[in-house]
């Protein structure tokens, strides 16, 4: 036969759109070698690579006029993936590979100029676009672990062009891949015991734990803002199933197998310098960034301050809806950014604006320009706004270790708990409605909190989001109903920077 069709996947985000390799021989013109069908420069350039592997693997490479064409042609075209389909097509083509049960496989993985595969990126979301249309995965063996995680589909590991071959022609069948392994005690998560003092902090930290809320700390260096917010995972629920499988979605397409746990939730702490394709994700070929990486887990935001104001800004809207949509000229993606947004900035550049004993160096005109980086919107978007003091050294030397991550831990779960009996979600979730028919607040308690944003000129958001920590303080109470005690703890968990 001179016409081959195999088939395979590209990217599009978390997408993995069909692709048909259709690879044809003709010996009516002179030996050539072109791919169609919208390939970028890395497609482009696997000829070369297929060239020398076929030949490497001990077959003969036809000196004829080869047309490989990628369709649907409208669908951008990345990578070396298209590598081994490329190869098989033209074996299948020209006779020295059968492929009678070619319809039954997916294929994809880039080719060494030794006939050897290399892994491609985004193995686990082909495979679950593999699985919807019941055809199995041959993929190159550290790729295959990844897809392996999927359900309902057999993925076969492939260590070379020659083992492929071997398998369709019957000769060689290739082992099963078995999945990535998940990690549930690669490493041990800080404990909460090592924060002496700090009560209401700690208290905050275990309130965004329950309710899933965000937060923001000020307070002077040495204060433990970091070292509060590297101990939230180890209080956080563990990841469902669902949410694991989301996560190693994600890290397929990064190719960091350490970002693959099977309980705990990711923690990710970029640098101030990131810019705002390193948070939110992009590039020509949109690849997830900071929001993504971070999502069902928390997004640490250090020295919040000293990001860019227009870096700061991208995380508004994803902060609202969960996910961030990347549009590029040709390209388009959407990826899951469901993070808890935790940050920590000291209240003046020199860090000891209020210090009980250290003097603040600092003009009132660069305390608010410093300030006045972090915008209106942006602040009125984060749940919980707390002062982490200085302690005196004679609190630090005397103070009692304080609770355990473990037993706090088992609060936050049965918080989590009752949010699920209640409304199947957390309260940091609930839109303005469900907060009427599922908060269960007092009316003195929201006549209360009306008086109260009427006084302090606070906005509507506001007043929803101190509903829900007034709801996570009455699921951490145990109580049944938001009472006028809950509203008015949970104020004083939102203040404005100009109260510090």
């Amino acid at each position: 036969m001179s016409l081959a069709v195999v088939y395979s996947r590209a990217l599009s985000g978390l997408n993995a759109p069909l692709v048909e390799v259709e690879v044809h021989l003709s010996r009516t013109a002179l030996p050539s070698f072109n791919i169609v069908g919208l390939p970028d420069t890395e497609v482009k350039e696997s000829r070369d690579r297929v060239r020398a592997a076929i030949l490497q693997s001990g077959f003969d490479f036809p000196a004829m006029k080869i047309t490989v064409n990628l369709a649907p042609a409208e669908l951008p075209k990345e990578s070396g993936r298209f590598d081994l389909p490329i190869a098989i097509g033209i074996l299948v083509a020209s006779g020295q590979v059968l492929g009678e049960t070619l319809s039954q496989y997916e294929l994809a993985g880039e080719l060494a100029l030794t006939g050897a595969l290399r892994p491609v990126r985004g193995a686990l979301s082909m495979a679950k676009a593999a699985q919807c249309d019941s055809r199995n995965f041959i993929l190159p063996i550290d790729s295959a672990a990844w897809a392996a995680l999927a359900d309902e589909i057999d993925i076969y590991a492939a260590s070379s062009l020659l083992s492929v071959a071997a398998h369709l022609n019957g000769l060689q069948t290739l082992p099963k891949a078995t999945p990535y392994p998940l990690q549930d005690n690669a490493y041990q998560l800080p404990d909460l015991r090592d924060v002496k003092g700090q009560h209401t902090a700690r208290f905050s930290l275990e309130l965004a734990a329950a309710g899933g809320h965000s937060l923001l700390m000020i307070g002077p260096p040495g204060t433990g803002k970091s070292m509060l917010a590297q101990r939230l995972p180890s209080i956080l629920p563990p990841l469902s199933p669902d949410e694991m499988l989301d996560n190693a979605v994600l890290a397929s397409l990064t190719g960091n197998a350490n970002m693959v746990h099977s309980h705990y939730r990711p923690f990710r702490s970029p640098h101030h310098s990131a810019s705002a394709v390193a948070l939110v994700g992009g590039g020509s070929d949109p690849k997830p960034g900071e929001i993504s990486l971070a999502n069902n887990g928390v997004l640490f935001l250090d020295e919040l301050p000293e990001f860019d104001r227009k870096v700061l800004e991208v995380l508004r809207e994803p902060l609202e809806s969960g996910e961030i949509h990347i549009s590029r000229a040709a390209r388009y993606a959407t990826f899951p950014a469901k993070f808890q947004l935790v940050a920590a900035m000291n209240p003046c550049p020199c860090g000891f604006s209020g210090h009980a004993t250290r003097r603040c160096r600092c003009s009132q005109e660069s305390i608010n320009r410093y300030r006045q980086k972090i915008s209106g919107p942006l602040l009125d978007r984060i749940d919980l706004v707390i002062e982490v003091p200085s302690l005196p050294a004679s609190d630090l030397t005397n103070a009692v270790a304080g609770e355990d991550s473990h037993t706090v831990r088992q609060r936050v779960l049965a918080a989590r708990e009752r949010q699920m009996k209640r409304q199947g979600k957390t309260n940091a979730a609930l839109n303005p409605t469900e907060l009427d028919t599922q908060a269960k607040i007092e009316a003195s308690a929201r006549t209360a909190l009306g008086e109260l944003l009427e006084r302090l000129n606070l906005s509507a958001r506001s007043f929803h989001r101190i509903l829900r920590v007034a709801r996570t303080i009455t699921d951490l109470s145990a109580d049944e109903w938001v009472n006028k005690s809950h509203i008015m703890r949970a104020v004083s968990f939102r203040r404005s920077l100009d109260e510090k």
